[in-house]
């Protein structure tokens, strides 16, 4: 029997100023050919990690994930600490030794040029770390002690990969984990992001900029000169998360709930930070779209194939496109959502029509919450009344 499945998608048009918010290794704001025009583009990459960085900022330090080369490290910090504060003890070089024998099942390959790096990024929860700690049971002593091969051997006997497949926090639940030498530490992400494009065509512009060196009495010319590449556009975000795989990732219904919501208020306040002191770019959307569906998500960005050209502005013309994509797509395919919701400050008869009654963001989370659940609990959501 087919699973029930539960996609929330989040569509966002936002505006920022002249900014370089995600640049290429030449400094230039990152573009993309797109309907056979040049547009904007921040990178899925930059928008995960600042809505990330967002999220976290809701989660105690010790409850966070991290992504990082050093997870022997911190795997040792940990174990010499005093077992008062949930560590064993163990001093530097014991705590080195026992930390490379507990991650030597992980199969992660050493740096070649820094021994204590693994090969490659691992994603993990920091309180992970400690339940591997907590398998040593008071034996991080006598373990430290025995021979490289009595170590290796009782070693084998702990559940550290298992302690590391499960108990996930919630951002390696919502962006999953790729393990390439050991399998059973996959985790499906249950996010999927799209590259933020431009709904209207862009060239790049430069700032021509100049520093004075305050001590130089003598030349009143600059002390510096430079360039940095910019350009201002209205942007079409879209992502997806899928509450089924995140279920299946955290196991509990209520934080599958909270995470949810969590997600995409994170993903709708989050900004890149590409030369934000340069620009100050950070701004708020100016629409936000939810919608539910039960089938197969569908990335509404095809409303802007065609370029909108802004005549008194972009936002208002993008917005009635993304609606006009939205009802052509349920009319042509039958690919209605089962519940629609947005948050929007357009005035336009077209989008109530299509969207329903703008909400505020705040009411818009709890509603959301409120969906969410109840497709935990029933698996499924009522069509909402006309």
């Amino acid at each position: 029997m087919t699973q029930p499945t539960l996609f929330v998608e989040v569509h966002i048009l936002q505006s920022l100023p002249p900014s370089n918010a995600n640049r290429d290794d030449s400094g230039t704001p990152k573009q993309a050919l797109y309907g056979g025009a040049r547009r904007a583009r921040v990178s899925s990459q930059a928008w995960k990690r600042a809505t990330r960085t967002e999220f976290a900022k809701a989660i105690e330090p010790a409850d966070r994930a991290t992504r990082t080369k050093r997870i022997a490290t911190l795997l040792a910090e940990r174990l010499t600490r005093p077992v008062t504060e949930g560590g064993t003890g163990l001093d530097t070089a014991q705590a080195d030794r026992l930390s490379a024998a507990l991650l030597e099942p992980l199969g992660i390959a050493k740096s070649s040029t820094k021994e204590k790096q693994s090969a490659y990024l691992l994603f993990f929860g920091k309180r992970q770390l400690d339940e591997i700690v907590k398998l040593l049971s008071g034996r991080a002593a006598e373990l430290a002690a025995l021979p490289d091969a009595d170590l290796k051997a009782e070693i084998g006997k702990l559940p550290v990969v298992a302690t590391l497949s499960t108990g996930h926090p919630a951002e390696v639940a919502l962006f999953g984990r790729m393990v390439a030498d050991l399998s059973a530490l996959n985790v499906d992400a249950a996010v999927q992001v799209a590259h933020a494009l431009s709904t209207h065509a862009v060239r790049t512009e430069f700032d021509y900029y100049t520093a004075v060196d305050d001590e130089n009495t003598e030349d009143h010319g600059a002390g510096m000169i430079g360039t940095v590449e910019f350009n201002s556009s209205t942007l079409y975000r879209y992502a997806v998360l899928g509450v089924h795989q995140l279920r299946d990732n955290l196991s509990s219904a209520e934080d599958t709930r909270d995470t949810a919501v969590r997600f995409v208020d994170a993903f709708a306040r989050s900004m890149p930070t590409g030369h934000q002191n340069s620009f100050a770019h950070r701004t708020l959307p100016h629409l936000v779209l939810l919608t539910l569906r039960t089938d197969q998500p569908v990335n509404l960005v095809s409303a802007y194939e065609e370029p909108v050209v802004g005549v008194t502005g972009l936002a208002t013309e993008s917005a009635l496109r993304l609606a006009g994509e939205l009802k052509s797509v349920a009319s042509t395919w039958g690919a209605e959502p089962v519940r629609t919701l947005a948050a929007y400050n357009a005035e336009a008869d077209k989008l109530t029509e299509v969207f329903g009654p703008s909400v505020a963001f705040p009411k818009l989370l709890d509603s959301l919450g409120e969906l969410v659940g109840q497709w935990l609990a029933d698996g499924r959501i009522t069509k909402a009344t006309v």
